[in-house]
């Protein structure tokens, strides 16, 4: 198993780039889809929400109000620390499962990991970092996802920097351009990832952290 990082920032199309890199063979691991996989109604992780916040998070189908989790814990680092708490580490032990399933496979496995910049990445065999200018990124945010132009700012502003993430990448992947650049760009990167080691069949799988503290309304596109 050959394991890559795939991060970039809100708007910065990733969600895309992860599809197309699936679309040439790569294995996907979604972090944001796991933690809503651990957040359904029923889930340990929901009702340890739900204790925590109460009912007001929770919307009229009975499943977790996202929003209404931003409200509560952006802003307030006791109330992120403890978010972080209940659902970090059943984040992290799905993921490993997941890869620990895929270790002995010739699998080329892609993990999305929001926070991949700020958490680190020991263990990986390389990091492709989504790239677009800030000021793009509102501009679709708001365009394309409804974001009000304020929030889409104070939510990049969140992030890591573009820079911080530019300078960890083994390839970037321009998205300022079409979507016929943007697989230009994603064929250059999968034939970067062809030309990598693979490590051993029998390589121990380490936990690799899938730090999720982003705003629980972030969803990339």
């Amino acid at each position: 198993m050959l394991e890559i990082g795939l991060t970039g920032g809100i708007g910065s199309g990733k969600s895309t780039v992860a599809a197309l890199l699936m679309a040439r063979g790569a294995v996907l691991l979604d972090a944001d889809a796991i933690v809503r996989e651990v957040q359904q109604p029923g889930a340990p992780v929901f009702a340890a929400m739900v204790e925590r916040w109460g009912d007001d998070i929770v919307a009229a189908d009975g499943t977790l109000d996202r929003q209404a989790v931003a409200d509560r814990v952006f802003g307030d680092p006791d109330e992120l620390a403890a978010l972080n708490a209940i659902v970090h580490p059943a984040v992290g032990d799905e993921m490993t499962r997941r890869r620990a399933e895929l270790a002995n496979t010739d699998a080329t496995v892609v993990l999305d990991i929001p926070l991949l910049v700020e958490s680190g990445h020991e263990g990986l065999g390389g990091i492709i970092v989504v790239d677009v200018d800030p000021e793009v990124a509102v501009e679709r945010l708001v365009a394309h996802r409804g974001f009000a132009e304020q929030d889409a700012r104070d939510r990049i502003r969140r992030q890591a920097s573009r820079e911080d993430r530019l300078v960890r990448a083994d390839v970037v992947v321009d998205n300022s351009g079409t979507l016929e650049d943007l697989e230009d760009e994603v064929d250059r990167a999968w034939a970067w990832v062809r030309t990598l080691d693979r490590p051993p069949l029998d390589r121990e799988v380490t936990r690799i952290s899938s730090r999720v503290e982003r705003d629980p309304g972030d969803a990339e596109a």
